[in-house]
């Protein structure tokens, strides 16, 4: 069974999403633990699940470093075999990248390396495009630049603003994720081979094993 902690900084919509599907009995995953930078409304549902949560608050630290040697501190209390970002409204320093990665994911409202960054919906409807989508990544220290796990194209509609276009990638986002951890927990899906960089004989960015 593959443990996951899932960090937030929001309404923790995935993490509702991952929860949903991990209650299943069938799911081969786990969330043991969820952590925040922030006060969080997702913990809401963790605590429905009955699911621990702990808080790095960033504003108490006087360098992002620290923080991160904190954060870096309290995951390993839980010891996933996972990290998911969903939703952490921050960058994580090289230090957690360095700990965790590979095993460190996170999900993005555009189909990268399209429009990376926080505002990637935004950047999608200013730049007039057709289509847009959503990704899962394996997290490096760059911005949104890691290796692609998972994507798929969402189309921009006539009179779609902000909120709307938003609202119709939430749910593949929240589909690509749930499939991202059920196949790495499967063995269907191996992070380090699909962490190789592009530059190598094996350049897929997703991997499948028999």
């Amino acid at each position: 069974m593959l443990t996951v902690a899932v960090l937030i900084s929001g309404t923790g919509s995935n993490l509702r999403a991952l929860l949903e599907a991990a209650a299943d009995p069938r799911f081969p995953a786990r969330v043991i633990a969820v952590g925040a930078d922030r006060e969080a409304d997702g913990f809401a549902h963790a605590e429905a699940y009955g699911i621990p949560t702990f808080l790095v608050p960033y504003e108490q630290f006087d360098s992002r470093v620290a923080w991160g040697e904190e954060l870096t501190a309290q995951l390993a209390v839980w010891s996933p075999d996972l990290v998911v970002l969903s939703g952490l409204m921050r960058l994580v320093p090289p230090a957690v990248v360095d700990a965790w990665a590979p095993r460190l994911i996170n999900t993005h409202p555009a189909y990268l390396p399209e429009f990376p960054g926080a505002h990637a919906v935004r950047d999608a409807l200013a730049a007039g495009v057709t289509s847009t989508g959503a990704s899962v990544i394996v997290v490096d220290n760059g911005v949104d630049t890691g290796p692609i796990l998972a994507q798929e194209r969402v189309p921009v509609l006539p009179g779609d603003d902000l909120h709307r276009l938003h609202e119709r990638i939430k749910p593949v986002e929240r589909r690509l994720l749930i499939d991202v951890v059920r196949r790495i927990a499967n063995g269907e899906l191996d992070l380090v081979v699909a962490s190789v960089p592009p530059s190598s004989e094996s350049s897929a960015s997703i991997t499948e094993t028999p």
